[in-house]
């Protein structure tokens, strides 16, 4: 095997003086998450080479995290995820106030800023890999549990996620409003979004629906495997249509979407909102470090415990504690902390602070159901040694990008219209990515063809789950109950999805590619008639395809909504200094990729506390 110019690249860093005095080595390496048998010296090479450049890895640019924390600061962000990192950055912009971000996990690896490598580490320590439980309708074959992967480290998931830039649509925002989350319809929400946007393609996208100068920078991945565009031109064929952009004029149709990256590296929210904040001495990063509980006093709280090392620590703050640590943590901690339903909590024989019966329900995700197809084609590595050194040099080609992840459609089943779309299409295949160790790349090849996925999404889930706690153990993992597809409009919605991947896959376009469904029919189906829709309905429910767009747990609402856990400015009800700021607040998850209005959640937040304080 011949490393050509990685060689040369390794050569020429160790002649140099190291660029500064301490360098962030990489955390996880690429060998831990990847197959290496015989090319265990290229991925060494690669993860060295990713680690030192400061394009990739930025080895001097990373928050420099503390081993010890202060007494008391003024505000404390549980979690360094997609909202966590922005509320404490935009905190922090304000010099008079000490900001202290726990996180659980550690700094996000070199490798994972390449984009092709989504999802490469989880399933490792760097994920919480939690489980549901006693699932009667989703995940069947798995012996009724969906997987739930969730990051654990700084920059959450969004170190993880597949960075599309999404905000659902303006409907999502007006139903959070009826649902009496007031001051949330798209109106005022917008501005938000603009504020973190730093959108690099105006002139292909308005300007009358993205910003420019935020933090967050917002582009296409500078490559595209060719039959990424063979899908937006089968979508015109058939009459699903094609968008420039899904968050513009038009909200429906296929497109090749902008993502959360900058000149092909990902772009997580901790390396946008922390990093450039990491010279300021008012903000605190401690890392590795479990938040366990937080601190009450007359029902206001003063402080939150966490562990770090087997050793548990006290820390206060005099003004607010926000809650960030996702769909799951975030009520976990509130239930660990005596919040929550008080029969479950007396139950767990956690003492009882404040009866909240929301804390945990209102549970949902989207959820999903993948076809693959082969190609006429044999099966091709986006990942060696010529695409790698590409990537070193300019940071282009098929690692720069997710391969066909990086294109989606938005579509309307018969439950809605064109102006409210229910249906999401995803896709997976060219991905430069090793074959993983633990399995989380699931896309095998068959019959020695080249291998695609389309996937159809529900946006609108209907069903509920909860997330309790048996045990008055915080570290103990709580207990998860999906409920995924228990509603049958979920599981409808999903079939329609099936029915229009089966029209893109007919269309003549497709056929030039001599497009192939790969069919595998299950045992536990087989009783139905391949393709009928009763087949698909029962496939749904066995082989689940569960995303990872949890949301709800702590929801949003008004006095007079008894199951509301926040309200509209993000404060915990019946507590005192206290709020919420992650995707558990959202009483309906929105019609797409959710981060970016994760962020945006982030965004008001900070804004609500700096009104409140200034």
């Amino acid at each position: 095997m011949e490393f050509g110019n990685m060689n040369t690249a390794l050569s020429n860093l160790a002649a140099e003086s190291p660029p500064c005095s301490h360098p962030f080595w990489g955390g996880m390496s690429m060998s831990a998450v990847c197959e290496t048998n015989h090319t265990a010296l290229f991925f060494t090479l690669l993860n060295t080479l990713i680690t030192l450049n400061p394009k990739i890895g930025d080895p001097c640019g990373r928050v420099k995290p503390v081993e010890k924390t202060e007494i008391i600061y003024d505000f404390i962000v549980v979690g360094g995820g997609a909202g966590g990192s922005v509320v404490a950055g935009r905190l922090s912009e304000i010099d008079k106030w000490k900001v202290l971000l726990i996180e659980a996990g550690p700094d996000e690896p070199a490798g994972a800023e390449i984009p092709s490598y989504l999802q490469a580490y989880l399933g490792t320590s760097l994920d919480w890999k939690y489980k549901t439980t006693n699932e009667s309708y989703a995940c069947l074959s798995n012996n009724r549990s969906c997987s739930w992967p969730r990051g654990k480290n700084l920059g959450g998931c969004t170190s993880h996620h597949g960075m599309a830039y999404h905000r659902g649509h303006p409907k999502d925002y007006e139903r959070w409003d009826e649902m009496g989350c007031k001051g949330w319809t798209w109106k005022e929400v917008f501005p938000y979004f603009l504020m973190s946007e730093d959108n690099r393609e105006i002139g292909r996208v308005s300007s009358k629906y993205h910003g420019t100068g935020g933090i967050m920078t917002v582009e296409r991945f500078p490559w595209q495997p060719a039959f990424a565009w063979s899908i937006l031109e089968a979508a015109n064929e058939t009459g699903l249509g094609v968008s420039e952009d899904l968050v513009g004029d038009q909200i429906t149709g296929f497109t090749v979407a902008q993502t959360l990256s900058k000149n092909g590296v990902r772009q997580s929210t901790a390396a946008a909102y922390l990093r450039r904040y990491r010279d300021k001495k008012n903000l605190q990063v401690v890392l590795n470090a479990t938040v366990t509980t937080v601190l009450f006093r007359k029902k206001n709280a003063y402080g939150v415990k966490y562990v770090k090392n087997g050793k548990t620590y006290t820390v206060k703050a005099r003004h607010e504690i926000i809650l960030s640590g996702g769909t799951i943590n975030s009520p976990k901690i509130l239930l660990d902390s005596g919040i929550g339903p008080k029969e479950v909590l007396k139950s767990a024989k956690v003492p009882l602070v404040h009866d909240l019966p929301g804390v945990g329900e209102n549970l949902h995700n989207h959820v999903s159901y993948g076809l693959d197809f082969t190609l006429d084609e044999p099966p091709e590595s986006e990942l060696n040694i010529a695409s790698s050194d590409l990537y070193l040099y300019n940071q282009t080609g098929p690692l720069s990008s997710t391969g066909l992840a990086q294109v989606t459609g938005i579509l309307a089943s018969t439950f809605t219209t064109k102006d409210d779309p229910d249906i999401q299409i995803f896709f997976a295949g060219y991905q430069a990515v090793c074959t993983s160790k633990i399995g989380i790349t699931d896309l095998a090849t068959h019959d020695n063809r080249e291998t695609v996925r389309f996937t159809s999404v529900n946006l609108h889930s209907k069903s509920r789950g909860r997330i309790t706690i048996k045990s008055n153990d915080p570290l103990v993992a709580p207990v998860i109950w999906s409920n995924e597809l228990s509603h049958k409009e979920d599981r409808e919605i999903i079939l329609q999805g099936i029915r229009f991947i089966q029209t893109l896959a007919n269309s003549s376009v497709m056929a030039k590619h001599k497009l192939k469904q790969v069919k595998e029919p299950s045992k536990e189906c087989s009783h139905y008639e391949y393709d009928s829709d009763d087949y698909w309905l029962c496939e749904v429910q066995w082989n689940t395809r569960p995303e990872n767009h949890q949301a709800g747990s702590c929801k949003m609402g008004s006095a007079d909504d008894p199951m509301a856990v926040v309200d509209p400015t993000l404060k915990v009800r019946g507590i005192g200094k206290l709020r919420v700021a992650d995707a558990s607040v959202m009483p309906q998850v929105v019609s797409g990729n959710p981060v970016a209005a994760i962020n945006m959640i982030g965004e008001r937040c900070a804004d609500f506390i700096k009104k409140s304080y200034m």
